[in-house]
């Protein structure tokens, strides 16, 4: 038993260390560019030594993969609650897709230099990386592709929309928002932003009610 809680705090203290140092890295990258950042001001910002860097990650590139796969994951995760939790609730597929809306806009609030990273290094074809962003980027999209094929199947959606794409067009519609929101209309609560989405996705901007 011992053993085990020793294991277990062992554990624990890794996974803070690493979360340290993906918030340094996240945040000095955002700020200054993968290539101009070292491992030293990763290290600095975590307030932790260089070998501790080295101990966790293999290399700099390392440590930005695994802090891209990490808050995807994240972001994955808070999707899928949304819609989850919305289920258990009662509410429809529409509902699910507001939340996840909702969810998606909070965790970009909460990270947003991870956000802006994360938008840049899609647009990159030149990065160790790509495959591995690629692969966590469907997980996300994947969760909200889900909920189009549920609505669909149970009469909620149109047959006819196209769900892959749908699901990609959302996702990329609430970073997109949410970066406008936060590069150039800051004055602008969470609240705001979620319901201008909202109304786009219930089909309401020409102001016509349901």
């Amino acid at each position: 038993m011992e053993s085990s809680s020793a294991t277990a705090g062992v554990s624990t203290r890794r996974e803070a260390t690493r979360q340290k140092l993906y918030e340094a890295a996240v945040t000095l990258i955002a700020e200054q560019g993968f290539s101009a950042t070292t491992v030293d001001e990763i290290a600095e910002r975590a307030g932790v030594a260089k070998g501790t860097v080295y101990y966790n990650f293999a290399s700099k590139s390392v440590l930005f993969e695994e802090l891209l796969r990490h808050g995807v994951e994240l972001l994955t995760a808070s999707l899928r609650e949304a819609a989850e939790a919305t289920a258990r609730a009662g509410g429809g597929k529409v509902d699910a897709l507001d939340a996840m809306i909702r969810a998606g806009l909070v965790f970009i609030d909460r990270y947003p230099a991870f956000t802006q990273l994360y938008v840049a290094e899609l647009w990159r074809t030149n990065r160790a990386w790509q495959s591995t962003l690629m692969v966590v980027r469907q997980q996300a999209v994947a969760v909200v592709e889900g909920v189009l094929r549920e609505g669909v199947e149970n009469g909620e959606f149109s047959d006819e929309i196209d769900v892959p794409l749908t699901a990609s067009a959302l996702v990329g519609m609430v970073l997109v928002a949410a970066l406008d929101w936060q590069s150039f209309q800051p004055e602008r609560s969470l609240d705001d932003v979620h319901a201008a989405l909202s109304r786009l996705l219930q089909g309401r901007v020409s102001g016509r009610r349901g």
